[in-house]
């Protein structure tokens, strides 16, 4: 669901949207566990050592984690094996996240 402009909060250098107050207050109080995984870049391309942007309908939630692809037919390549993809990705999130 599209958050809307009326329940916005800025966290980090990013202003994010919510579809009501009770979510922005729910993201304010943690907002680490909130947000996606590898700073909002495709989880896919972070897998293979590169940062690239998303769409934001191409999204997979595991053990209450969100991962954001660049596409539906890339979010469904991630999933054929989800538990490899994020140990790629954890590996090069801290050399990515620090360029």
């Amino acid at each position: 669901m599209r958050g809307r402009a009326a329940f916005t909060a800025q966290w980090g250098s990013a202003r994010w949207r919510f579809a009501s107050a009770a979510n922005r207050a729910a993201f304010l109080a943690d907002p680490v566990r909130y947000a996606p995984a590898y700073g909002g870049f495709c989880a896919y391309g972070m897998a293979r050592g590169y940062t690239a942007p998303i769409d934001p309908e191409a999204f997979t939630v595991v053990n209450g984690r969100l991962y954001l692809n660049y596409s539906l037919a890339i979010r469904d390549a991630w999933s054929q094996d989800i538990p490899g993809e994020i140990a790629r990705a954890d590996a090069h999130w801290p050399r990515l996240s620090a360029e």
